[in-house]
């Protein structure tokens, strides 16, 4: 039995200060002020957390953790302990891996590895290829967070090109579909475009024209035309536009049946940063100009989108080298996304309450995440202490990626993250993580 004291504890739109108390995998009681009877006082374990703000555990619907066949960036265990230490308690996770999880048999397989090594709670994406549809139609939908269509070519091309076949998979799988839209037509027409200016090396301030708004929106339009066709539960991954927002109702999140995610980099960079990130902000989509930075934000503050999440995807930096056409996209951001999205919150740009709710309730409801995502009586407790007065710089000794390296790596945060709690279990404790496995995420489907 674990009370933790006099927090701030920040859930469902409000904060105040309270307690928790936590008997084995559980929340039991959510005591508001001074209500919590003497005998818990006396025979709980007390947590001191006057002074911290406590939230529900970060639930991140897109990581690759690299895990099989590409564990020289990072796997399952390394990718997961950095998550517990930046309060992220359970993630989703992409099929580009190798082999590709295109199959119910690699699927299960990196079930048999998370539940060995994950640090975290987990769940896995199977993704559709042009010819997989008898796979996708044996998915369970109570075990499986999902099914990732890719309808633009990114890291281990798994590109969904023929119409037939987007049409059967919006038609027939009967469960909530996940997309990487850009289109790859415009694409391929963009490179050619500045291949003749610049041959082979373009210097990397075109990725964004390469990867441009009009591919991301044209292809995104084209997903919402099937969901809306076949009343498909659609859920577009990484938006990275001001254009694309409009595809979006600004309604209760459970009322919707087409929803939208924004990653932290397109809502921290803007392309101006290449000058001085270079290809360490390398993302697809890209990173884009400020105006679609700041449309994004208000995107999430109106209810036309929905989620927070990091496309967390590391390279070895050696990886990361080159132009356009060289540097490895994606980049490693799982351990820090918190802290980016609650530094946004001290800058006046988004409220701590809304944090918490795009990156923590948002997930839990989009998802029908069984007993999590909230600091609820009879909720799983993945909870997390975060000290809003302790600066944190990120440094080479604190960063827990396989790969070693942070996008914003030298930079200071205004918070730090103090203690994760997992399934009622300290996971995660100034600086050093226990030996805690997660559990497989149930969806109540």
């Amino acid at each position: 039995m674990i009370l933790i004291h006099n927090a701030t504890i920040i859930n469902e739109g409000t904060s105040f200060i309270g307690s928790v108390l936590i008997e084995n995998h559980f929340i039991t009681k959510v005591y508001r002020e001074k209500e919590v009877p003497a005998e818990i006082l006396n025979h709980a374990a007390k947590v001191d957390a006057k002074g911290l703000w406590l939230i529900p555990g970060v639930i991140d619907d897109q990581v690759h953790f690299r895990e099989p066949g590409l564990t020289h960036k990072g796997d399952i265990a390394s990718e997961s302990r950095a998550a517990i230490a930046g309060g992220v308690t359970s993630f989703m996770e992409m099929p580009n891996t190798k082999p590709q999880t295109t199959t119910i048999e690699a699927l299960n397989n990196k079930f048999e590895i998370a539940e060995d090594k994950s640090f975290t709670n987990y769940s896995f994406y199977l993704g559709a290829t042009n010819d997989n549809l008898p796979e996708l139609r044996k998915v369970n939908p109570k075990e499986v967070c999902g099914v990732k269509v890719f309808m633009g070519s990114s890291t281990g091309n798994m590109l969904v090109d023929k119409k037939k076949a987007l049409e059967a998979i919006f038609a027939e799988v009967g469960m909530l579909i996940t997309t990487h839209c850009e289109k790859e037509e415009i694409i391929q027409q963009n490179i050619a475009h500045y291949k003749a200016k610049f041959g082979d090396d373009i210097p990397l301030q075109y990725h964004p024209l390469i990867r441009s708004a009009e591919a991301c929106y044209r292809s995104s339009a084209e997903a919402v035309e099937l969901a809306d066709k076949y009343q498909t539960q659609l859920h577009i991954l990484h938006l990275s536009t001001e254009k694309e927002i409009s595809l979006f109702d600004a309604k209760p999140l459970a009322e919707k049946k087409i929803t939208g995610e924004v990653c932290v980099h397109h809502l921290w960079f803007s392309d101006e940063d290449y000058a001085k990130y270079g290809t360490r902000i390398k993302w697809n989509p890209a990173v884009k100009t400020k105006e679609d930075r700041d449309a994004l934000m208000q995107g999430l503050l109106s209810g036309k989108l929905d989620v927070i999440a990091t496309d967390h995807a590391p390279h070895l930096l050696e990886e990361k080298h080159g132009g356009c056409l060289q540097a490895a996209s994606g980049g490693p951001l799982v351990q820090h996304s918190l802290q980016m999205m609650l530094e946004l919150a001290k800058q006046g740009k988004i409220t701590k309450e809304q944090v918490v709710d795009k990156m923590c309730h948002a997930p839990a409801i989009l998802y029908q995440i069984h007993k999590r995502g909230y600091i609820r009586e009879g909720y799983y407790a993945d909870i997390v202490l975060v000290n809003p007065e302790k600066p944190y710089t990120i440094t080479q000794d604190n960063i827990l990626y396989k790969c070693k390296w942070a996008p914003l790596e030298g930079e200071t945060m205004s918070t730090t993250i103090e203690k994760t709690f997992l399934n009622g279990r300290m996971a995660f404790n100034k600086g050093v993580v226990h030996d805690v496995r997660g559990m497989a995420l149930r969806f109540d489907r």
